[in-house]
């Protein structure tokens, strides 16, 4: 293609003082892709030839063109956006931008991934849309040209490029209302998808055309005749279907059992007047000359689509027994019909905006709200496919606001369109003034009232479920999960504050909630929590983090050196060896956080941070940093097990230690109140995992009631409180029997 002929059709509409623009676009968009070729073996600058001159059969403003001609400098030639925007300015350099951020579908994936990767340049197109329409006229029209050129490439890549064009480019065409880019986009991936089924479909047609043709010249000649004596200049012609609404009308006939041959509105006619009234004024012609079938009119004047689209829609039996459809339209109607809101934007060279813009395309500022709503690319691709992307009815509020819902919808879709609590507090629904089902189809022009409960109500779980037919829209169906979703976290939440409690209890170990949160990598203490509730995260994994956690201290703080009597796998940061012991009253073992207390004749003496003796020390320059060193050496920890009193437990506890590997140092039983006792041990363990693990399985003893570990003061205070009660102390040994 030469650049003479797009510029012959710029200049159809675009201002001689414009063209300029273009001719340095071409020029320096050719200069950067010298030498390039594309895989079908032609110049690079062929495609970016043919994307503009789309975009000019749209009549799109001399920015969109410029970009068009340029929108792939950045990513096949590396030249940096920001040269683009010293020579042609801020607003040509983002439309081009805008376009390279979009990217390239990635084609080397299968399965899932292709669904998220479908998914996000979905929602790139999308975001680009609610900045700039203009960058998606140029996506789309990059995309026609490569449909175009489809041949060039491998079959897989010609399939999964159809099926993509299929799903989402020419749903998204007709959705911004471009009937010219939606049926060529349609009619060539079908081409591809289903080659041999495009290429009967085309000879049914051919063999068929002249006799349709004749039929067509006739009705349009009586047609004539009449609306010229009412006065209405009109101009008529004959409405090709392309090859897949072909496709699909055969489908559904099909499914009536009827054959192709009984198919007789394969050409309808469409009606061009002046002004809305002259539209109603044919319409009432045709329905006086030949008799219309029932349910057939449409009346999109009165109530356009969501996408612009204007016109009244009617079918009759035309000329004896053949039925004809009818489209009738004004001039405007007709250009926005076929160019969309590319006929109808805010953008228009010299033109005034357009008030109605943001209305016909509300429903992508809809879209692109979901999606912040929405947690996975999968998910997202589901709405766009269900409830953006398929045929839609039309339906009222009771104060006359006209919505539109996907076919199949019910009044709970309607209700969870509407507000999500109205959809929530959904009792019933009234259609035409009388009440309905909730799993009631909507049909166009039903007037629905919903029926809710003043006080807060949840959702019924049945709403869910498919065979019930409650709600059709995923973005109801998402609502409600996330009202569900929103219940279990709460539950999650609650268990986990008592697992992390009991956990944090049970090994003496005072860290705070938020600090173990952020150890795991969540910054929101309640995710956190409800992840340790609904079994994400475990007890083991916590104290595995906090073992881990201590390990990893780095602190040096040099002191003075003596000699070490027992080896206690402990270093003094900054020292040699140096005399360190254990504490009695804390007991620490590898995983809890330490300090060292310098003794006056033992050393250093190692404590626990929180160890009360530590805490309430008056000395501090007698506390040292200390961490845990490499030793494979055992270390005492005191735990207390409360449990009923009963024959062989005692037994138990020890036989299940022992086949821990767990050596017990010592072990004193107390009596409680005659029910109950208190068992003081002292386990020789290997750090806070093996103690963690420990604790659990005594935990599930039978008669245990709490399993925690204690200090020194603790087991004194203990002896002391059975004393007081006149208790007698017993040693394993004098268990029950």
């Amino acid at each position: 293609m030469e650049f003479a002929r797009l510029l012959e059709k710029a200049k159809e509409y675009l201002p001689p003082e414009k063209l300029p623009v273009l001719e340095e676009a071409y020029k320096f968009a050719s200069e950067k892709h010298q030498g390039q070729v594309r895989l079908s073996g032609g110049p690079f600058m062929e495609h970016p030839l043919q994307t503009a001159y789309i975009l000019a059969e749209l009549q799109l403003d001399t920015s969109s063109l410029a970009a068009a001609l340029m929108h792939d400098i950045p990513e096949d030639t590396g030249t940096p956006i920001e040269k683009i925007e010293a020579k042609f300015g801020p607003e040509i350099a983002k439309l081009v931008d805008g376009v390279t951020k979009l990217g390239k579908v990635s084609l080397d994936v299968s399965g899932a991934a292709v669904k998220t990767t479908q998914a996000e340049n979905l929602r790139k197109m999308l975001v680009a849309m609610a900045e700039d329409i203009r960058v998606v006229f140029i996506k789309l029209a990059d995309r026609l040209h490569n449909m175009r050129t489809l041949d060039a490439l491998p079959r897989e890549r010609q399939l999964k490029n159809a099926q993509e064009t299929l799903e989402i480019f020419a749903p998204l065409t007709h959705r911004l209302g471009i009937w010219e880019l939606k049926w060529q986009l349609e009619d060539l991936a079908f081409r591809y998808l289903q080659p041999q089924e495009y290429q009967r479909i085309a000879g049914l047609i051919d063999t068929k055309r002249t006799e349709r043709e004749k039929f067509i010249n006739r009705a349009i000649k009586v047609l004539e005749k009449e609306l010229e004596k009412a006065g209405i200049t009109a101009d008529i012609f004959g409405r090709p279907k392309h090859i897949y609404s072909i496709h699909q009308k055969i489908e559904k006939y099909a499914a009536l059992g009827k054959h192709f041959d009984e198919i007789y509105d394969l050409l309808g006619l469409r009606i061009i007047v002046e002004s809305e009234q002259d539209c109603y004024a044919a319409v009432g012609i045709i329905h006086s000359l030949w008799r219309p079938l029932t349910g057939t009119f449409d009346d999109y004047v009165a109530n356009p689509k969501p996408n612009g689209y204007q016109a009244l829609h009617t079918a009759v039996m035309c000329l004896g027994t053949t039925p004809l459809e009818v489209q009738i339209r004004t001039r405007e109607m007709h250009k926005i019909a076929e160019y969309g809101v590319a006929a109808h934007w805010s953008y228009k060279e010299g033109g005034k905006q357009d008030l109605d813009f943001e209305e016909r395309v509300g429903w992508l500022r809809q879209l692109i709200e979901w999606r912040r709503e929405l947690t996975g690319a999968e998910e997202f691709l589901e709405t766009v496919k269900t409830d953006i992307f398929i045929d839609q009815v039309f339906v009222y509020t009771p104060r006359g606001e006209i919505k539109d819902l996907p076919k199949g919808s019910t009044p709970l879709d309607f209700a969870y369109r509407v507000h999500t609590d109205l959809g929530h507090r959904c009792i019933g629904a009234k259609i035409n003034g009388k009440l309905v089902p909730l799993n009631y189809q909507l049909k166009n022009g039903d007037i629905i009232e919903i029926v809710s409960s003043k006080a807060p109500r949840s959702p019924s779980l049945d709403w869910l479920n498919p065979s019930l037919g409650f709600v059709h829209t995923t973005h109801a169906r998402n609502k409600i999960r996330q009202w569900f979703n929103k219940q279990e976290k709460a539950e999650s939440i609650e268990h986990g504050k008592q697992i992390l409690d009991k956990e944090l209890r049970r090994l003496g170990i005072p860290t705070e909630r938020q600090a173990l949160a952020e150890i795991f990598g969540y910054k929101n203490l309640d995710d956190f929590i409800a992840a340790v509730g609904n079994g994400n995260i475990t007890a083991h994994q916590i104290v595995l983090k906090l073992a881990a956690q201590e390990e990893k201290t780095e602190e040096v703080i040099e002191t003075t050196a003596a000699p070490t009597t027992i080896p206690s796998g402990v270093q003094v940061l900054g020292v040699g060896d140096l005399m360190t012991s254990i504490a009695q009253c804390c007991n620490p073992v590898p995983g809890d956080k330490i300090i060292g207390y310098i003794t006056r004749s033992r050393g250093v003496s190692i404590h626990r941070q929180d160890c009360h003796n530590i805490i309430h020390e008056d000395e501090k320059e007698r506390l040292i940093p200390v961490q845990w060193g490499q030793s494979d050496l055992l270390y005492p920890v005191k735990i207390q097990v409360d449990a009923w009193d009963r024959v062989g437990l005692v037994r138990d506890i020890s036989t299940l230690v022992a086949e821990e590997k767990v050596n017990i140092a010592s072990a004193n039983l107390v009596n409680g109140n005659g029910q109950t006792v208190s068992l003081f041990m002292t386990l020789q363990t290997k750090g806070l995992p093996q103690l963690s693990e420990i604790l659990k399985k005594i935990d599930g003893v039978k008669g245990v009631i709490n399993v925690i570990r204690i200090g020194e003061d603790a087991v004194k205070q203990s002896t002391a409180d059975s004393k007081v009660l006149k208790k007698p102390t017993k040693n394993i040994g004098s268990s029950k029997k």
